[in-house]
């Protein structure tokens, strides 16, 4: 089993022993996100942001999710003896004939749906000297399980259920010698794009940062406008200059919408995290303590793992979310790590891991990334507060599609608080809700209250053994909001419009 980890040689104890060394300038800096991601670095960033999908591709997306859906690959491969007794107990010979005729079961599905949807096309990928040889059509199979991986990483809240059972079929399939061709191509990013039309040098067009922006509901619309104008000009002047035989019009739009939806992502995902670092700057301070809301926490006291005075609690949420902010501004990269880690050549174990049965895989790329992210951010820090172990292809994270799980979370956890502390201000002018607020301390008490709460409890090391390892710092966040319905400001929470930390897993 591989276990990857970093740690840091300036790493403290989870102890409040000993004197704090404050943070440096350099971190203090705004974090509010500009609407314009680092376009100096936009050629390095186009590796690893992938293609909008075209409507041609949105076709077969909806083919292999009917696919997905009524395929039951997963429930009938991944199990062991220990659960299911003698019925399973197969040799390594009879496992691998199961899994061919699972997939072979899918693809035949995928073969039923895409005819479906269009006979005279698709009439022709099962006609009678066919039907049994999935290997004359492997350039469609590649094309739709690679679609399938795209849509994902460029929307996450999508595929919920089925990307799991998507990621794990791949692996399987292309295992040696469960079925005669190669089902797995690379997923197609703006750069590859470019680079097969010889266009790579548009990206190093100063109107490509313009062309590409995105703005928030909070601008000014006036200001919006002006933009709007100034981005579609600049659209128009690249359209002009780039258009040829190779590179057309359509080609332009579509690696400017992919530019833009990438530049969409991180403002909805980082804002979040950028927010909370403000609110934790604007009403708390490292170092003065206000004793009704002091972020102090004490081992086994209100489920505490750790003990930090307010000073080292601080520093620690602070660096936490720091890493965060950081991990979601290169969420893309990630997500491509992890689906080299998934489905390149190292094994799996099949194993109860206690959050039931996983597979165990090792996360190479994954790792590396991480280590990179960890260490620019302790970097800009004196001192790191706790433990700086990533886990990854243990007990703890199985694998790097349970890691890139656990990190698309943090806007899901972050985002509905940041929503209620905006929406009180919103709800102080309501006469009914005005009065209420007012009974229960005033807005500004109510939002120190509940920040104070999640800063102290989202981050003591409960529901993790361990807690301050970069795992169980999100695992402590994700952890207290299982407890949102038992504190006493969640009827606060539900007048703001709260509905829940985890989002919707229907389409």
């Amino acid at each position: 089993m591989d276990s990857t980890s970093t740690s840091s040689s300036n790493s403290s104890n989870d102890s409040d022993s000993g004197e704090e060394a404050p943070m440096e300038e350099e971190t203090l800096n705004d974090t509010v996100l500009d609407t314009i991601h680092e376009g100096s670095n936009l050629f390095e960033r186009s590796k690893s942001i992938p293609l909008r999908l075209s409507d041609e591709e949105r076709i077969f997306l909806r083919i292999l999710e009917g696919g997905l859906e009524i395929s039951e690959y997963t429930d009938k491969v991944d199990v062991t003896n220990s659960m299911y007794g003698a019925y399973w107990s197969m040799s390594i010979s009879k496992k691998t004939h199961l899994i061919e005729r699972e997939l072979k079961e899918l693809l035949g599905f995928l073969s039923g749906l895409y005819v479906a949807n269009n006979y005279s096309v698709g009439g022709s990928l099962v006609s009678k000297d066919k039907r049994a040889d999935f290997q004359v059509n492997e350039e469609i199979f590649q094309k739709i399980f690679e679609i399938g991986r795209r849509y994902k990483i460029m929307n996450p809240d999508k595929m919920r259920t089925t990307y799991g059972k998507l990621m794990y079929i791949v692996q399987d399939a292309i295992m040696p010698g469960i079925i005669d061709f190669d089902i797995k191509i690379p997923i197609k990013c703006v750069h590859q794009y470019l680079s097969e039309k010889n266009a790579v040098n548009i990206l190093k067009e100063p109107d490509m940062v313009i062309a590409t922006q995105c703005f928030t509901t909070a601008m000014d619309k006036e200001k919006v406008k002006l933009q709007t104008a100034n981005k579609a000009a600049a659209r128009n002047r690249l359209i002009e200059k780039y258009t040829s035989d190779n590179l057309t019009k359509n080609d332009i739009n579509l690696i400017l919408e992919s530019l833009t939806d990438s530049n969409s992502y991180i403002l909805a995902n980082r804002n979040p995290v950028d927010m909370m670092i403000h609110y934790l700057r604007k009403y708390f301070s490292p170092d003065e303590e206000e004793r009704e809301f002091s972020l102090q926490i004490s081992y086994r006291v209100s489920g505490s793992c750790l003990s930090h005075n307010h000073s080292v609690q601080y520093e620690f949420v602070q660096q936490s979310l720091l890493l965060w902010r950081e991990i979601q501004h290169e969420m893309f990269h990630l997500w491509l790590c992890a689906d080299e880690d998934l489905l390149g050549k190292r094994s799996y174990n099949l194993e109860d891991t206690g959050q039931g049965l996983q597979r165990v895989q090792g996360a190479p790329a994954v790792g590396q990334a991480m280590s990179s992210i960890l260490r620019r951010v302790q970097s800009k820090l004196r001192r790191w507060v706790g433990l700086s172990v990533v886990h990854l292809g243990d007990r703890d994270v199985p694998n790097a599609l349970v890691f890139i799980d656990k990190y698309t979370q943090v806007p899901r956890i972050l985002a509905p608080i940041v929503r209620t502390i905006e929406r009180i201000d919103q709800l102080v002018h309501d006469p009914l809700c005005g009065q209420f607020i007012e009974e229960a301390g005033g807005a500004e008490y109510l939002k120190k209250k509940i920040l104070c709460d999640y800063f102290k409890h989202g981050f003591d090391g409960s529901g993790d053994d361990g807690g301050s390892c970069i795992d169980g710092r999100l695992t402590s966040s994700w952890n207290w909001t299982s407890k949102i319905e038992k504190k006493d400001y969640y009827t606060i929470f539900l007048l703001c419009g709260f509905s829940g930390f985890d989002g919707s897993f229907k389409k």
